[in-house]
């Protein structure tokens, strides 16, 4: 299955923007993408067939990552905390269009 990500790691200052997208698999997301998670305000957005965008957000001071589906209509999202482990499975099985349904334990919070 392959997907659009954009990203910011600011250890290497390497940004890739949501305006120019770059396709990828989702093994290769996991291999080279993931263990690059890892300062504060690194991010990582996989976009699916049907432009959902899942956005992950590194959380060093916590050891975890918040993992979120952004509605921008209604200015929230639904997220969660999760781990190294929990996120790289999420990102294994992720289906070809993104729904709130196959992650459990999402919860709303607006901005």
């Amino acid at each position: 299955m392959h997907y659009r990500v954009f990203y910011y790691f600011s250890r290497s200052q390497e940004v890739l923007s949501s305006a120019s997208p770059v396709e990828m698999s989702a093994r290769a997301i996991r291999e080279q993408l993931l263990p690059r998670l890892q300062s504060e305000d690194d991010y990582l957005g996989i976009i699916d067939a049907r432009e959902n965008i899942l956005q992950i957000l590194c959380e060093p001071g916590a050891g975890t990552f918040w993992i979120e589906l952004p509605i921008d209509e209604a200015k929230a999202s639904y997220g969660r905390h999760m781990s190294f482990a929990e996120m790289d499975d999420l990102v294994a099985r992720l289906p070809q269009v993104f729904d709130r349904d196959q992650i459990p334990g999402l919860q709303y919070r607006p901005w």
